[in-house]
C-alpha cells in the first residue's frame, strides 16, 4: 500500500548534496551553530528542599545549519528536539554551552542586545490553533513584528507588505481583517508561515510545522516551505518525527535520542546507509512507499530512559541488541567519523558498517 504523503509531495529531486562538513565552503558558509549546549532543568522533591536532581534535556550538542539549506532533526517525543531548537533561537536559556549565528557568539546578549537579530532568526510553531492570538486580526498578527522593526514608512506601506506576504504564503489578501478562528488548520498555519516571513529572516527554526495537519495539507505546507527556501534562501531547523518528510526537505539529517545527537550525515547518506542502531530502528518503523524498500521491522526493548536518571554509558544501551557488555554501559560514545573524512557521524561503540 502506498504511503499518501510521498504522492501528495511536489516532484522533482529534493535537496541536492550538502556541502564538506570541515570548514565553511563559499557557496554555503554556516549560519547558526551551537557548540556543546545543554539545557537542565532542576527537580526539587519537595518543597523548600535542596535541588538534587536535574532533567537534561538537552546534553551538549553541537550542531550547525548552513546557509540556504535544511538541517532536519528527528527523534522520539521527549528527546529534546524542540528544546534544541529554543535554545537556538535564545528562547530558552542554555545551562552550558554556546549558541552562535553567523560566527557571533550571542549566548550572553542581552534581550535588547539580542533584538536586532530577532528580524534575522524566527519560529514556525507546531500548534496553528494556540500559537496565534485570537483577539488579533491577520493583519495586527502579521503586521506585528513589521511595527516593532519598523520596516514600513506608512501605513500604506504596511498594508501593502502584509498583503505580499498572504499572497506569498499562498492566501487571499481580504483575509486581512479575519481572525483565526475563521480559518481552518493549514490556513492559520500559512498565517504563522506569513508572520515568521515579515521581518525577512535568515534562519527559521520549523518545529514540527506539520504534525496537527491533515496529510494533504502537511505536503502543501512542506511544498511551500521548499518553494519559500528556493527563492528567499532561508535555511531551516525542521524539527519532525516524521521521518518521509525529513527526507524530502532536508540537506542533512541529525538523530536525537535522550538529549544526544547519536547520529548525523547528508540526507541520502543517512537514510540509505543508517549506521547507530537507534536510526535503523526509526527506519525501519516508517512507512516506505517503494516495495523495492521495504525494510525489516526492528522491535526495540523497553521505553526510553527517563532524561532525570540517564543510564551510564551510551543512554540508548538498555534498548540496543548490539550493546557490548562492560563498554557500551560504561563508557558514553563520542559523535565521530565513521571514516575519515565520510562526514557521516555516529556516537556508537559497534555501529552497523555495511
Amino acid at each position: 500500500m502506498s504511503d499518501p504523503k510521498a504522492d501528495l509531495f511536489r516532484p522533482g529531486p529534493g535537496p541536492g548534496p550538502a556541502p564538506p562538513e570541515k570548514g565553511d565552503s563559499p557557496r554555503s558558509p554556516t549560519l547558526m551553530a551551537t557548540d556543546r549546549i545543554s539545557k537542565y532543568y532542576p527537580v526539587q522533591r519537595k518543597l523548600f528542599s535542596r535541588t538534587e536532581r536535574f532533567v537534561r534535556a538537552v546534553d551538549g550538542v553541537s550542531l550547525r545549519v548552513r546557509r540556504g539549506e535544511t538541517t532536519g532533526l528527528v527523534g522520539e517525543s521527549g528527546c529534546g528536539k524542540s528544546t534544541l531548537g529554543r535554545l537556538m533561537l535564545r528562547l530558552v536559556e542554555p545551562t552550558f554551552g554556546r549558541v552562535l549565528y553567523d560566527g557571533r557568539d550571542i549566548t550572553h546578549l542581552s534581550q535588547r542586545e539580542l533584538r536586532p537579530l530577532r528580524r534575522r532568526m524566527q519560529i514556525i510553531f507546531q500548534d496553528p490553533y494556540s500559537s496565534l492570538n485570537p483577539r488579533m486580526t491577520v493583519r495586527e498578527i502579521v503586521g506585528e513584528a513589521i511595527s516593532i522593526h519598523r520596516l514600513a514608512k506608512t501605513r500604506a506601506d504596511e498594508t501593502a507588505r502584509i498583503a505580499q506576504l498572504l499572497e506569498r504564503v499562498g492566501l487571499r489578501t481580504d483575509a486581512m481583517d479575519r481572525y483565526p478562528h475563521e480559518f481552518s488548520g493549514g490556513q492559520r498555519q500559512r498565517i504563522g508561515i506569513a508572520r515568521a516571513l515579515a521581518v525577512e529572516p535568515e534562519f527559521i527554526v520549523c518545529d514540527e510545522p506539520t504534525s496537527s495537519l491533515d496529510v494533504s495539507i502537511q505536503a502543501q505546507m512542506v511544498n511551500l516551505l521548499v518553494e519559500l527556501q528556493e527563492t528567499m534562501g532561508i535555511a531551516y531547523l525542521f524539527v519532525s518525527h516524521d521521518l518521509t518528510i525529513v527526507e524530502h526537505v532536508s540537506h542533512t539529517v541529525a538523530v536525537m535520542y535522550l538529549g544526544k545527537i547519536v547520529e548525523q550525515a547528508s540526507a541520502a547518506d543517512l537514510y540509505k546507509e543508517p549506521r547507530h542502531p537507534y536510526t535503523r530502528a526509526l527506519l525501519a518503523a516508517a512507512p516506505v512507499p517503494d516495495p523495492e524498500r521495504k525494510r525489516v521491522r526492528l522491535l526495540l526493548a523497553g521505553d526510553a530512559p527517563s532524561p532525570m536518571d540517564p543510564p551510564p554509558g551510551c543512554a540508548f544501551h538498555p534498548r540496543c541488541p548490539r550493546a557490548i557488555p562492560g563498554t557500551c554501559d560504561h563508557e558514553p560514545p563520542r559523535l565521530e567519523e565513521t571514516t575519515t573524512g565520510s562526514q557521516h557521524r555516529v556516537a556508537c561503540w559497534n555501529p552497523h558498517k555495511e
